[in-house]
């Protein structure tokens, strides 16, 4: 089977890195560089695939060095504490390239999907160079597939109070899903693309061209929210206030009144230039990332804009809170890190960098409450790492690229990718097989 361009130049780094050999036998006693970083794909390799005495590349013969740290995530499980605002050290990144040493053979293989696995007959076998499974890794399985969208799904809500889960789709529809059984109990059109989905108490709020739709799912009551100018990106809820970020840059507010059940507008931020497509509240204050590149740091009383950050340089995909820290990603293939300074400004403590462009981050915790970061890219994968050393736990493979990643009870987490499938997958407590099918 041929091998691609990236393979080619990979051969050409060995080359550079190793210098041109002097016969079989000493390319023989070489390690193989792709081995060494987890991605070889040649079958059978001329180079060594066994450890020598040296560490290898980026510490992957070490244990990952983990910092015994109870962090929180703000806004993926809005419940916990958030305390964004005090100076601390930088502790981030230790131990990048360990964890279990069981995923090396498996990220050897070429990060991708077969097609024909999918199909159901792939004549490979265990020799083929591509995935033969939807996931690497032994903490976590996949559970199954709901399935019915035409297009991407663009959010995923859980309402409390409801046995029902809730898709929305860019085929302008919501599907309801009955969490017993799996099935499909509804369908709705909404007539607009839908951008985002979150969900409030028993309340689901859908983003669509120049609206946002309301629906509480205990009274089946529906509101719709105008004020919108072209389509809505990002929803959050803080402050008994929903922000709603706007395709003309705009940061709309919806005060909740209790009295009369309703929304009343109370506010327009302003201030991107782009549309904005991220948003997360945490410790007083609403954090905004856009297609203009930077992050906006609002007062979530004042709604006054207290700073801008301009370290990335490419669109904000998505920003997470994480007890005092924020969390930033974008299509520059970094994801940063920020603490507040002692002026109370962030700065960046931290970058990881991704061979691709990143596209969601969502935090959770495992079945052994420790804190994880899944971040979706634009290679249709989702990477799972610990925090804050950024070891990676495992892979998440898709059809299509992930935008949609929500946390569920029980240890329990789904994504929705650009093929309309919404996938479930569940923490386990003891490790289990790697990449099982």
């Amino acid at each position: 089977m041929d091998l691609d361009n990236g393979d080619r130049d990979g051969n050409r780094r060995l080359y550079q890195r190793l210098g041109p050999a002097s016969g079989a036998a000493d390319r023989q006693q070489k390690v193989c560089y792709h081995w060494l970083a987890g991605r070889c794909n040649r079958f059978p390799c001329q180079f060594l695939h066994s450890e020598q005495a040296s560490t290898g590349i980026n510490g992957a013969s070490k244990r990952a060095q983990h910092f015994p740290y109870d962090g929180k995530f703000q806004g993926s499980v809005r419940r916990s504490p958030n305390s964004v605002g005090q100076a601390v050290p930088s502790k981030w990144g230790r131990g990048r390239g360990g964890g279990s040493t069981g995923l090396t053979q498996v990220f050897r293989k070429t990060e991708k999907v077969c097609t024909y696995w999918v199909g159901g007959h792939c004549s490979y076998g265990e020799r083929c160079r591509y995935q033969h499974s939807w996931f690497v890794g032994d903490s976590f399985t996949f559970l199954t597939s709901l399935e019915g969208h035409q297009k991407a799904i663009s959010g995923i809500a859980l309402p409390s109070g409801s046995d029902k889960l809730y898709s929305g789709s860019k085929d302008e529809s919501v599907r309801v899903w009955d969490c017993q059984s799996g099935k499909c109990a509804g369908t709705f059109t909404l007539g607009g693309e839908i951008g985002c989905m979150i969900s409030e108490g028993p309340c689901v709020f859908i983003g669509i061209p120049n609206s946002v739709k309301a629906w509480n799912t205990l009274t089946n009551t529906e509101l719709n929210l105008t004020g919108p100018v072209g389509q809505v990106y990002s929803m959050i809820f803080g402050n008994e206030t929903l922000f709603a970020g706007v395709q003309d840059g705009s940061i709309l507010a919806w005060k909740f009144i209790a009295a009369g059940n309703c929304f009343e507008p109370a506010a327009s931020l302003n201030g991107h230039n782009l549309a904005v497509v991220s948003l997360i509240v945490g410790a007083n204050r609403l954090y905004s990332g856009s297609m203009d590149k930077t992050i906006k740091v609002w007062d979530l009383a004042t709604l006054q804009c207290l700073q801008t950050l301009t370290d990335h340089t490419s669109v904000v995909m998505s920003v997470l809170c994480w007890d005092q820290f924020l969390l930033s990603a974008s299509l520059d293939k970094t994801i940063k890190v920020w603490a507040a300074t002692e002026s109370g400004n962030l700065e960046v403590i931290y970058t990881h960098s991704e061979e691709h462009g990143v596209l969601s981050l969502c935090g959770m915790h495992d079945a052994q409450a420790k804190p994880v970061l899944l971040c979706a890219c634009n290679d249709n994968t989702v990477c799972l790492y610990d925090l804050p050393s950024f070891s990676e736990r495992g892979k998440l493979f898709s059809k299509e690229e992930v935008r949609a990643i929500q946390v569920g009870p029980g240890g329990l987490f789904f994504t929705g990718d650009g093929a309309g499938h919404v996938k479930v997958w569940k923490w386990m407590e003891q490790a289990n097989n790697i990449g099982l099918e």
